[in-house]
C-alpha cells in the first residue's frame, strides 16, 4: 500500500455530503466509515454507522468527501527536474527529485497516477513500501521511441547508433527505448513488462518538446505498432500512444491501440473513428497560458500549433461522446507541477464542475482498469462506495459550486486519506 503517515483502525468521516462520481451529484448527509484500507460502508443520516465504536472520528459536517484525484498522464520522473537534469544530472539526483515530487502531488489529493514514460519503477517500489509518500502509480516504464522520433534525445554526434560504444544517457536511466524494426520494438515491450509495467506507452507521431521530429510526423510502421500491441495483448494489457496529427491516430487504431494521448490536431472524421472503435483519448487542456512551459524556436510554432487546436479537440469529444481522460503531462518544470489541481480546475472551459470530477476520479479510473492482470492496485478507484479503495479527500466547502477549491490544497483539502491511512488532517474541532 502506498505510503501515509498517520494509520488508524478505522475511520468515520460525520455527516459528509459524498460526490457521486457515477451520478455527478453531491449527496445529503452521510456517514462514511473507513477500515482496513476500504471504503466498508456509505449510510445517509445522521445515525452512526455499524461497526464505527472505537473509529477515528472527523467532523465533516458542511464539507464535501470526494475520491482522490487521479492524473491520467503523469511524469513523475520527469515532472520536477528542468529538461537539461533529464539529460545530465546523476540518475540518484533524478530520483530524489522525484520522490519529493511524488510527496507534493499526494499533498495535492493527487492519490494516483499513470505514469506514461520515464524510470519510475524503482519509485513506484519506494512509495508501496511505505519509504515515500506518494500517489499509486500505474508505471509504462520507458517510453518506446523510434530514431529520431519523439523519445530520442540523443546528441548529433551519438549517432550512428553506438559510435559512442553504449547506448544513450536517457535510455540507460530508463527514460525511452529506441527501437527500429519489429524485433527491436519486440524486446522493447517485453523489457518493460519484465520490470513490471501496467500498460505500454509509445510515440506515433511528431511532439513539442523534441528536437528531431515535426508535429506532423507519423512515427512506426503499421508492424511496428502492431508487434507491440500484441504483446501487450499477450500480457492482458494495452498500448498507449503519444499522438496529434489524424494520420498517426488513425494508424495507432489501425494497429489496435486503445489510448489515443494528446491528439489536439485530428479532423472529425478521425474522432468519428475513434468513438466506432471504442478508443479512449487521454486529453490535456493545452492552451496558451501561465501553464505552458514556454518553448522556443521551431518548437514554439509546434506548441502553439497544439495549444491553438485544443477547444477544437473537446469539442469534438463531447459532440460525439468519446470516452475521454484528463491528464496534465507536466515536464521539465518544478514550477508547473503545483498547478496540477489548477489545470484540473480549468476544465470548466469545457465541462461542469462535476463533469471535471467524475472524469478526475471514475473516468479515469475506468481507464486504469485496462490494465487488467496488470493492474498493481487490484480493487476499486475513483467512487466513493463500499468495497472500494479508501481514497479520498474532505473538501472545505462544496466544488460543484466552486471547482477552484481543487486548485488550493492546502487550504481546502483538509483531510487527504490514501488507501485507508490519513496522509493529512487539518480539521479544527
Amino acid at each position: 500500500m502506498p505510503a501515509t503517515s498517520v494509520v488508524t483502525a478505522a475511520t468515520w468521516f460525520k455527516d459528509v455530503h459524498v460526490f457521486d462520481s457515477r451520478t455527478g451529484t453531491r449527496g445529503d448527509t452521510s456517514q462514511v466509515l473507513v477500515k482496513d484500507g476500504l471504503i466498508a460502508s456509505v449510510t445517509t443520516g445522521d445515525r452512526a454507522p455499524d461497526g464505527s465504536d472505537g473509529a477515528s472520528v472527523i467532523d465533516g459536517v458542511g464539507k464535501t468527501l470526494i475520491p482522490g484525484l487521479i492524473d491520467a498522464h503523469y511524469h513523475a520522473a520527469l515532472a520536477s527536474v528542468s529538461k537539461n537534469e533529464v539529460l545530465t544530472a546523476d540518475v540518484g539526483y533524478l530520483h530524489i527529485a522525484a520522490g519529493n515530487g511524488a510527496t507534493a502531488a499526494l499533498h495535492r489529493g493527487f492519490t494516483t497516477v499513470r505514469d506514461t514514460g520515464g524510470p519510475v519503477f524503482g519509485l513506484k517500489a519506494a512509495i508501496d513500501s511505505g519509504i515515500v509518500q506518494g500517489p499509486r502509480i500505474f508505471p509504462s516504464g520507458a517510453m518506446i521511441s523510434q530514431s529520431g522520433g519523439h523519445g530520442d534525445a540523443r546528441m548529433p554526434y551519438e549517432t550512428p547508433r553506438g559510435s559512442c560504444g553504449h547506448v544513450s544517457h536517457t535510455e540507460l536511466i530508463g527514460v525511452t527505448v529506441i527501437a527500429d524494426g519489429v524485433p527491436e520494438v519486440l524486446r522493447g515491450v517485453r523489457e518493460q513488462l519484465m520490470h513490471g509495467a501496467s500498460q505500454i506507452k509509445m510515440m506515433a507521431g511528431g511532439g513539442v518538446s523534441s528536437d528531431y521530429d515535426p508535429i506532423d510526423v507519423t512515427e512506426y510502421t503499421l508492424d511496428e505498432m502492431r508487434a507491440a500491441v500484441e504483446m501487450a495483448e499477450n500480457y492482458g494489457t494495452y498500448v498507449l500512444v503519444h499522438a496529434y496529427t489524424p494520420r498517426a491516430v488513425r494508424q495507432s487504431m489501425q494497429a489496435g491501440v486503445k489510448c489515443i494521448d494528446h491528439g489536439q490536431l485530428i479532423d472529425e472524421a478521425t474522432v468519428v473513428l475513434m468513438k466506432e472503435k471504442d478508443v479512449w483519448w487521454s486529453l490535456q487542456p493545452f492552451l496558451d497560458d501561465a501553464d505552458a512551459v514556454p518553448e522556443t524556436g521551431l518548437n514554439r510554432v509546434k506548441e502553439l500549433q497544439v495549444a491553438a487546436g485544443t477547444d477544437t479537440a473537446y469539442e469534438l469529444a463531447k459532440k460525439h461522446g468519446v470516452k475521454v481522460a484528463w491528464g496534465t503531462d507536466t515536464l521539465f518544470s518544478p514550477a508547473s507541477g503545483v498547478r496540477q489541481g489548477g489545470q484540473l480546475a480549468k476544465m470548466v472551459r469545457w465541462y461542469t464542475p462535476a463533469e471535471v470530477l467524475t472524469m478526475a476520479t471514475l473516468h479515469n479510473a475506468e481507464l486504469l482498469a485496462m490494465s487488467g492482470p496488470r493492474n498493481p492496485y487490484p480493487g476499486t478507484l475513483g467512487v466513493i462506495e463500499a468495497g472500494a479503495h479508501a481514497d479520498v479527500l474532505l473538501i472545505d466547502g462544496n466544488p460543484l459550486e466552486d471547482i477552484t477549491l481543487i486548485a488550493r490544497p492546502d487550504t481546502s483539502m483538509l483531510v487527504i486519506m490514501q488507501g485507508g491511512e490519513v496522509v493529512k488532517n487539518i480539521v479544527t474541532s
